[in-house]
């Protein structure tokens, strides 16, 4: 039986059509790897389908009595509770029952025998729930899930508002899980976890007995955890079995299979039009040349899909650095309290140093700490001379009300328009992105956009946190392929070893100085 299905989607933003006349059917069990380039409508079906957006056209029909868990990055956190009431909110439901169940037992006090016997037969169903939905192990499954996804490291007892954004999508995503919904809706849910915690929840997935769609461009992730593939192209949705390198060879084959019959067509139309051009003055042939008129205008015409821009990224780079990039001595990077034991930590001209480890551990406010951008609690920092630095920040700053080409503009207002139009072209993005509002992108294009800015600035260092978010496979393939032909010294925070490996000469494992406890 279906859980969900969706008939004839239609779906877009002003002119920007995203789907057309889309169709999809979910059964139980099924894990689905909804996947495409960026800006295809991934994250807009997930909305759809939830409701948070309302179609232009088609119908949305879930079966009855589904519970559905949507990884939604904009949820809001109550101020005031832990992470761990978070987590423990995934069973209100259940400790709702235990409520009534108490509130029966103080109206049992004063009962007759009657109602008292009717009172006791409702705790006991009341009660078998409780036991049947695991509720006297709660405090152990939420320890279970907070270790398996890095919690402890953050502190299961944090006041949520402290959180970063990274943060507060792990403890959703936690929350989500514990829920056990019938459906899993999951969106790019590995972009804030370590390799540590990307292994658990691949586990975790590969044992999940219900349904889940995920979106994610980390293609080993996903070979290992789905069966089925719907591929958004061009405004269509396909399905293909299999995972996803499956679904690669028979999309190739498709693809070429297409493109073979569009030739050979466009040679069939090229000789009918040419025998009617010829034949249809003469009286001895005009017939014939009506009959191949008549089979052109019935003929149903193949079009292949356009192919959508691909990303080249180029980094402009200026003149050479010092010997030295940073050097530390007895540096203390933190808060409030200290991160990391103190360091002695030296990068030097032509060093691409890949900076690992769990989440939480103080990546981030090393790169910032040498950027200059926070305070060290102790130590010296020395810089070297001459450097000039890229900085890619993980958590995109929120922009003003602007455009594609008025967010580049305004960093570089010595171009002309097309200039600007041409260097987000060369990133990836249609006209239609580049007319948009950067508030109405995905992630990816976001993603892009700033990339824009980074590579059109001259630099020598790159500084680089967890580039790769929400890009999709075309974007981190070109992305690294810059990297490894960029000639500057690279710091790049990433916690996937596919993309890092072939970049990096030098390798931080943030895990051997950070003063958390793993």
């Amino acid at each position: 039986m279906s859980i969900l299905t969706v008939t004839n989607l239609t779906h877009g933003f002003g002119d920007r059509a995203i789907f057309n006349s889309v169709s999809f059917r979910m059964l139980k069990g099924e894990h689905i790897g909804l996947i495409g380039a960026n800006g295809e409508g991934k994250s807009t079906f997930m909305n759809i389908v939830t409701r948070k957006l309302d179609p232009d056209e088609g119908q949305i029909e879930w079966a009855k009595n589904v519970r559905v868990g949507y990884l939604d990055q904009h949820t809001v956190l109550e101020r005031g509770l832990t992470i761990r009431d978070v987590l423990k909110g995934a069973f209100q439901y259940l400790f709702n029952i235990e409520g009534d169940i108490n509130r029966m037992y103080e109206e049992m006090a004063d009962s007759p025998p009657e109602k008292l016997e009717k009172l006791l037969e409702e705790v006991g169903v009341l009660q078998d729930l409780l036991t049947q939905n695991d509720f006297y192990t709660i405090d152990a499954k939420v320890e279970e899930i907070a270790r398996g996804l890095g919690l402890h490291e953050i502190g299961i007892d944090r006041d949520v508002e402290d959180l970063s954004g990274g943060q507060r999508t792990k403890v959703l995503l936690a929350k989500l899980l514990l829920e056990k919904p019938d459906i899993l809706l999951l969106d790019e849910p590995t972009n804030y976890l370590d390799e540590q915690h990307i292994v658990w929840l691949k586990r975790y997935l590969q044992e999940y007995e219900n349904a889940f769609i995920l979106i994610s461009h980390d293609i080993p992730f996903l070979n290992s955890v789905i069966n089925l593939v719907y591929h958004m192209e061009n405004q269509e949705l396909n399905r293909y079995v299999g995972d996803y390198d499956a679904f690669v060879q028979v999309y190739e084959v498709r693809k070429q299979q297409l493109a073979s019959a569009y030739k050979k067509q466009q040679q069939e139309i090229a000789e009918l039009k040419d025998f009617v051009a010829r034949n249809k003055a003469r009286v001895s042939t005009r017939n014939m040349a009506m009959s191949r008129q008549k089979k052109l205008d019935k003929m149903e015409l193949i079009e292949l899909s356009k192919e959508k821009p691909k990303p080249q990224f180029h980094f402009l780079e200026s003149r050479a650095p010092s010997k030295l990039i940073f050097e530390t001595d007895q540096l203390v990077i933190g808060y409030d309290a200290p991160l990391s034991q103190p360091l002695n930590l030296r990068m030097e001209r032509g060093q691409k140093i890949a900076l690992v480890g769990a989440n939480g551990i103080g990546k981030t406010t090393l790169l910032k700490s040498l950027l200059g951008e926070i305070p060290a609690l102790s130590g010296r920092l020395q810089r070297g001379d001459y450097l000039e630095i890229g900085y890619f920040e993980q958590e995109a700053r929120r922009a003003p009300d602007r455009t594609c080409i008025e967010e580049v503009w305004q960093e570089f207002p010595h171009l002309g328009q097309a200039e600007v139009r041409a260097a987000l072209a060369k990133c990836g993005l249609t006209t239609k992105h580049i007319e948009s509002k950067v508030e109405v992108l995905s992630g990816g294009e976001k993603a892009k956009v700033r990339l824009c800015k980074l590579i059109n600035k001259p630099s020598n260092v790159l500084v680089l946190d967890e580039p790769t978010n929400h890009l999709d496979v075309d974007a981190k393939e070109e992305l690294k392929r810059a990297l490894i032909s960029y000639r500057g010294s690279i710091l790049l925070i990433s916690h996937e070893p596919e993309f890092y490996r072939d970049i990096a000469t030098d390798i931080w494992n943030g895990e051997t100085w950070t003063t958390k406890i793993f």
